[in-house]
Formats: structure tokens, C-alpha cells, sequence
């Protein structure tokens, strides 16, 4: 099969499942136009695991069908698609992570198809040598919202194998000056796990940004503390 034909199983599956009143109702996950089928998680994840029984499935052959499914803008294809490449992390390359630096440009435009990007796929070139850490800071001047996401959300997982903060909070550091509320909060996503490793060296950061950071990247950093320690990181 080529990736033409897995795209058109894709798509099909996708029409005959959809469900108009689903759609209405993932709207409100989005502050963007939701624009899909209204597949549930179940299906979607039953579709991935049946597609990624095929043989002819290789890193190029899916990169070909998300991109079909990015041209086409509907949610569950791309989700799917994504999720294909992700299966197949076992052969990831520097290629493989260059062609996901492109799929922003070509339509990753909400915070559900980056994380899946930045939680689940993105870590392992990370963990498995491909990339390291420079390859990602590249990403801090993206004009693209989304990839500057994808950037503090990747770090969460290597951050937790080597409990060694630093590295990682200083990488983010251009994303404490970022406009977009998107990036705010991964930003703060990353800092509270990061604070959750160490605190100490977490909250030196914060004193430092409290009364220059966006208030949602502080807001997300400081969940888990108590109403006595949010405290000292409120702006004067």
C-alpha cells in the first residue's frame, strides 16, 4: 500500500464514524475553530493500532500521510497520523526529527496536536540520542506558537530521568518574555514539574521572573504550592 492508499483507509474510517453532535461538543476544548469528525478517543486509538499493522509502514511513508492529513486541517486525521509516526519511534532519525520541524508551518495549530508532539514523541529523540537539548533551543525563535510549545513540554521527561533542573530552565528562559498564552502555559507546565524535582533551584528562577513573567506562566508554575509559599512569588 502506498501512503496515498493508508490516508484514503484513514479518511474513510474517519467519514463513516463521524459524529456531528461530538464535534459541537469538542469545541469547547478549543479556543481555536475545531474542525473534524467527532471520532472518539476509543475509535481513534483502535484505527491507529489496526493501521500500524501494515508492513509497508516506515518513518517516510507516514511524514507523507501527515502531511496529507495537515493539507486536509481535520483533527482526527492529523491525530491519527501523528500517533502512526510515534508508534514507530524505534526508527527515528535526525531526518525524521527535521520533517516534524516542518509540520508547524503546515498546520499544527492547537495545543492537542503539539503535546501529543511534545509529551509522547518528541522526548525520544531526546532519549535516544538523535537530539539533544541546542537542536531543540532553535525552536525558541520559531514564529510558530505551537513549536515554541513544544519546546519546555519535550523537556518535562528528560527532566524527570536526570532530576537536574538547570540545564532545562535555562534553555526555556526566552519563553518567560513570549507573547503567546499558549507558550505561557507550557512554560508553567514545565516549571511545576520542574519545581516538583527541586525546589530550591526552581524557585530562584521564579523570584527572579515574578514581576517581569507573564502572570499565566507563574500562575501554572505555582499550582501545587500552598497559599503561603504562592506568596512570594506575586508581583510587587
Amino acid at each position: 500500500m502506498t501512503s496515498k492508499d493508508i490516508f484514503e483507509e484513514l479518511r474513510n474510517y474517519c467519514v463513516e464514524h463521524a459524529d456531528p453532535e461530538n464535534v459541537k461538543k469538542s469545541q469547547r476544548y478549543f479556543k481555536e475553530p475545531y474542525v473534524g469528525y467527532g471520532l472518539t478517543t476509543a475509535q481513534t486509538r483502535e484505527k491507529v493500532k489496526e493501521l500500524s499493522k501494515f508492513k509497508e509502514l516506515t518513518p517516510p511513508i507516514v511524514i507523507d500521510i501527515i502531511n496529507m492529513s495537515l493539507n486536509g486541517g481535520m483533527y482526527e486525521e492529523i491525530s491519527m497520523s501523528l500517533l502512526l509516526l510515534n508508534n514507530l519511534s524505534k526508527q527515528f532519525s535526525m531526518d525524521t526529527f527535521n520533517s516534524i520541524a516542518g509540520f508547524f508551518e503546515k498546520g499544527v495549530t492547537n495545543w492537542a496536536h503539539a503535546d501529543i508532539l511534545g509529551m509522547f514523541m518528541l522526548p525520544k529523540f531526546i532519549s535516544q540520542n538523535i537530539a539533544n537539548t541546542d537542536d531543540f533551543i532553535k525552536w525558541l525563535k520559531s514564529p510558530y506558537k505551537f513549536q515554541r510549545r513544544c519546546v519546555p513540554v519535550t523537556f518535562i521527561k528528560p527532566m524527570k530521568v536526570t532530576k537536574n533542573v538547570l540545564p532545562y530552565i535555562a534553555a526555556i528562559e526566552p519563553l518567560m518574555s513570549d507573547a503567546e498564552r499558549e507558550v505561557h502555559q507550557g512554560a508553567g507546565w514545565f516549571l511545576r514539574e520542574a519545581w516538583k524535582i527541586n525546589r530550591r533551584e526552581t524557585e530562584c528562577f521564579l523570584e527572579k521572573w515574578k514581576d517581569t513573567a507573564p502572570r499565566l506562566i507563574m500562575q501554572y508554575a505555582c499550582e501545587k504550592m500552598t497559599s503561603e509559599e504562592k506568596k512570594r512569588f506575586k508581583k510587587n
